[in-house]
C-alpha cells in the first residue's frame, strides 16, 4: 500500500523540482569539491531530474506531478515499463559519449533520437486507439496500453461500466508469431500479439459474474480506497473464501505469468467489517 500511494510521489514532483535540484546541487558541488558551489551545478541537476520525470511521465504507472497539492497521477502511455529499444538508444548515446567525450554530438544526437522514437511511438498509440474505436460501442471507453519487445505492440480496451473487452494485437504483423517451448523469454512474451484482422477479444468483468453483490461491495469496502485511487482498468481476479480480488489489467502482460498489484477484500460475515487481502 505504501507504495503504491508513495512511489512517484513527491520526488517525482514538478512543484518541488527546483528544491530538490537545490539540495542534490548542493550535495554533489561539496562530493566533487566544485569551487564555483552549487550554483555551478543546479542548471544540469534540475535537467537531470526533469528528464527522469519524464522518463516516467511517458509510462502508464501513473506519476503525481503536482505533489503534495494533488495525487493526480499523471501518464501518457507511449511505452512499457521496461523498453528494450529505449534503453538502447539511452546506453549507445553514453557509450559514444564516452569515446568521444570532447563532443557533444553523441549526447545531442541520442537525446534527438530519442525524443523521435517516443513520438514515434505515440502516433502507434493512436492507431491502436482508432483500432479500438472501430470496435467500440458508443459511450464506451477507449484505452490502449504500451507492451514489451516492439513499439508496435499494444493491448487495447474497450470498456464499460460492468466490463473490459481487450485484445492484444500487433499494429504490422501480416501472420502470427509462433512461439514453442524453448524459444526464449523475448519470444514468449511477444508472441501474443496478433495482427489486427486475426484479433481475439477477451471479456473480464469489473464484478465477476457470481456474487456479483458481495463482489462489487468488497470493491467499494474501505480497505481497498487506495486500491480505487491508483487502478485504472480494475478487474474481478476471483475468490478465494471469503476474499474478492481484483487487479489492474494495465499490468496484465501475457507471457508473464501473472499480473502484479492483486489486492482483495475480504469478510467473515454479512454486516462485519471488511480487511485488506493481498497476494
Amino acid at each position: 500500500m505504501a507504495y503504491l500511494e508513495n512511489h512517484r510521489g513527491v520526488t517525482h514532483s514538478l512543484i518541488l523540482l527546483p528544491l530538490w535540484a537545490l539540495g542534490l546541487s548542493w550535495l554533489l558541488a561539496k562530493i566533487l569539491r566544485e569551487p564555483r558551489g552549487w550554483r555551478a551545478l543546479y542548471g544540469i541537476t534540475a535537467m537531470s531530474i526533469g528528464l527522469h520525470i519524464a522518463g516516467d511521465l511517458i509510462t502508464s504507472y501513473g506519476t503525481m506531478i503536482l505533489a503534495p497539492f494533488s495525487d493526480w497521477r499523471a501518464g501518457i502511455g507511449t511505452t512499457f515499463i521496461i523498453d528494450l529499444w529505449f534503453s538502447g538508444i539511452i546506453i549507445l548515446g553514453l557509450i559514444f559519449s564516452i569515446l568521444l567525450r570532447k563532443q557533444k554530438t553523441p549526447s545531442v544526437v541520442a537525446l534527438a533520437i530519442l525524443l523521435g522514437y517516443v513520438g514515434f511511438q505515440y502516433t502507434q498509440k493512436q492507431r491502436a486507439l482508432d483500432f479500438a474505436a472501430r470496435h467500440a460501442a458508443p459511450g464506451a471507453r477507449v484505452t490502449a496500453q504500451p507492451r514489451p519487445v516492439s513499439p508496435f505492440n499494444w493491448t487495447v480496451f474497450v470498456s464499460d461500466e460492468q466490463a473490459h473487452r481487450f485484445a492484444h494485437i500487433n499494429l504490422v504483423r501480416t501472420e502470427p508469431r509462433r512461439y514453442t517451448p524453448g524459444d526464449g523469454f523475448i519470444a514468449r512474451v511477444d508472441a501474443p500479439y496478433l495482427p489486427l484482422d486475426q484479433a481475439i477479444w477477451v471479456v473480464r468483468r469489473r464484478y465477476g459474474e457470481v456474487d456479483e453483490r458481495f463482489i462489487e461491495e468488497a470493491w467499494r469496502s474501505q480497505p481497498l480506497a487506495f486500491y480505487r485511487w491508483f487502478a485504472d482498468l480494475p478487474a474481478f481476479d476471483g475468490k478465494e473464501g471469503s476474499c474478492a480480488y481484483f487487479v489492474d489489467l494495465r499490468f496484465d502482460t501475457p507471457g508473464r505469468g501473472g499480473a502484479p498489484f492483486r489486492y482483495g477484500a475480504c469478510r467473515d460475515a454479512p454486516g462485519a467489517p471488511w480487511r485488506l487481502a493481498t497476494s
